[in-house]
């Protein structure tokens, strides 16, 4: 006898359809499963074998053949135990029927008791399963609410084996578990809620000023400064002035972190901006991710949040370099020799560092111990072209007692975040024919002449600038990007000389310190 069960697999962020076909025919008992199963999957019968048996479910035996259609794309994961359970038993026994299988798709690893365990990337399976025009999903229990997210979707939370079968047998019984639901607009309300908020920080209103004009325009900024000046924890709250994510960034950020098992599966969507802050001794395939089966790296994590680099000299410069790339088109390609796949890592971008290996250089109350050629080869570590792709460079001094004793932190995270908003809507005004580009950061080329035109003053203003400073043509483009952003914080239809010069005061450490 011959049934099918749907299934999927993950390619990158998204999921493939897959058929698990299962023969079981006359004879020897023998077993054979075919279509590019990896390990995890060439161990799945011996589970489904033991699930069945424990839970008595009768199973006809003989000469099964298990195909995992389309046979040229490789199987990796334990999520196919359930559907290859459930296909073995309707190839052996009428107590399920053909028309049901063709109406749900099914994923989920099988302890050997028949305890359903959760599995990784659901949300890519659900949404390509109502892509797809299914009816329903049957996962984990503790994946039900990333599944759910996906409307217009009917998702049954699994636990056990013999309630799968309960639901494929009668979906609106009594023994079958209600189907799981997801109210999007608490989600969306708690995730406005942050514990952290950027009144907490006392003082450094030019760093506030600086990391406002970065998180309006979507710009990568670099923040050095000597030790317990506060850069971290202005870093951590920058998501909180932030816009909140949209419903398709939430689906897509979401995605990622489940396919990477990131996704803690009480929230089912991720509808906070990630911010993710590696150590620096993570590895190049960490960062941008890899390994023998491809996996999504930190810097896809942060997609559509912010990735904050702490101590930017003390990560190895190999590892630095891999950013370029993805910095500059918002994606990182991994090739192997089985497999290409693309993850999206359009994020923004916040390090920080000591001016010198000791801290202090520049500190008007402790002296600097370090020598200028160490102080070089500290600062060396970063190099011109990483530098060049970072839009603001903010020196961060060290507080005063009268600021930090001061009871009020200046301006809250939501006071900042509504100047930061409305800055990115005329952005998306500006941008909405241009499918890649949704603010000021994104712009290519041809946006900057555009967008950026400057009157004469603005002109002989960023010339004097170049010459000193002597920028690159990278450089000189964000300058003007950064400007266009102060413009639009200030609700102005063209970049002003004024704009101008608070852009150049951002780019003050390109040749004072590197010299990449």
């Amino acid at each position: 006898m011959l049934s099918q069960v749907w299934s999927s697999a993950t390619h990158g962020v998204e999921a493939l359809p897959v058929e698990i076909e299962t023969n079981v025919a006359s004879g020897m008992r023998g077993l054979s499963v075919v279509g590019l199963p990896r390990a995890a999957v060439r161990e799945s019968f011996d589970r489904v074998r033991a699930a069945l048996e424990n839970n008595s479910i009768p199973v006809e035996w003989g000469r099964i053949t298990i195909n995992l259609a389309p046979a040229d794309v490789p199987k990796e994961s334990a999520a196919f135990d359930l559907p290859m359970a459930v296909g073995w038993v309707a190839a052996s026994t009428d107590l399920v029927g053909e028309s049901v299988l063709d109406q749900y798709w099914l994923t989920g690893e099988l302890a050997l008791d028949g305890t359903v365990r959760p599995v990784n990337g659901v949300l890519p399976m659900a949404m390509k399963a109502r892509e797809e025009g299914c009816e329903g999903v049957l996962v984990p229990a503790e994946n039900a609410p990333e599944a759910a997210v996906v409307e217009g979707l009917t998702v049954y939370p699994v636990e056990t084996i013999t309630q799968a079968f309960d639901i494929l047998e009668e979906p609106t019984g009594t023994s079958a578990p209600s189907p799981h639901t997801t109210d999007l607009d608490a989600i969306y309300e708690r995730a406005g809620q942050y514990s952290r908020d950027l009144s907490d920080v006392r003082g450094q209103e030019n760093v506030k000023r600086a990391l406002e004009v970065a998180a309006a325009g979507g710009h990568n900024a670099l923040m050095v400064g000597p030790p317990g000046s506060g850069k971290t924890m202005l870093a951590r709250r920058v998501p909180t002035i932030l816009p909140p994510l949209s419903s398709d960034e939430a689906l897509e950020t979401t995605k990622i972190h489940s396919v990477s098992g990131e996704l803690q599966s009480e929230h089912g969507l991720l509808a906070t901006r990630p911010f993710r802050a590696p150590h620096h001794t993570i590895s190049d395939a960490g960062l941008c991710g890899g390994g023998t089966h491809p996996s999504p790296g930190e810097i896809s994590l942060a997609h559509n949040g912010v990735l904050f680099l702490d101590e930017l000299p003390e990560f190895q410069r190999r590892v630095l370099e891999v950013l370029r790339q993805p910095m500059e088109e918002g994606q990182i390609t991994i090739s192997r020799a089985q497999s290409t796949v693309t993850y999206p890592a359009r994020f923004m971008l916040i390090a920080s560092m000591n001016p010198c290996p000791c801290g202090h250089l520049n500190d008007p109350k402790r002296e600097c111990v370090c020598t200028p050629s160490q102080v070089q080869r500290y600062l060396g570590k970063i190099s011109g072209p990483l530098m060049d792709r970072i839009d603001l460079h903010v020196e961060v001094a060290p507080v005063d007692f009268e600021e930090m004793s001061a009871k009020r932190g200046g301006e809250s995270s939501a006071t900042v975040r509504e100047r930061v908003v409305a800055a990115r809507s005329r952005q998306e005004e500006r941008f909405a024919e241009a499918e890649t580009t949704h603010c000021n950061a994104q712009m290519g080329a041809q946006g900057v002449q555009v967008h950026c035109d400057l009157d004469e003053a603005g002109t002989n203003l960023l010339r004097t600038a170049s010459d000193r400073l002597g920028l690159s043509a990278r450089g000189y483009t964000r300058i003007l990007k950064v400007a266009r952003t102060v413009a639009d914080l200030e609700g102005a239809e063209r970049v002003r000389p004024e704009h101008v010069s608070e852009a150049i005061q951002y780019r003050s450490l390109d040749r004072d310190w590197w010299n990449g």
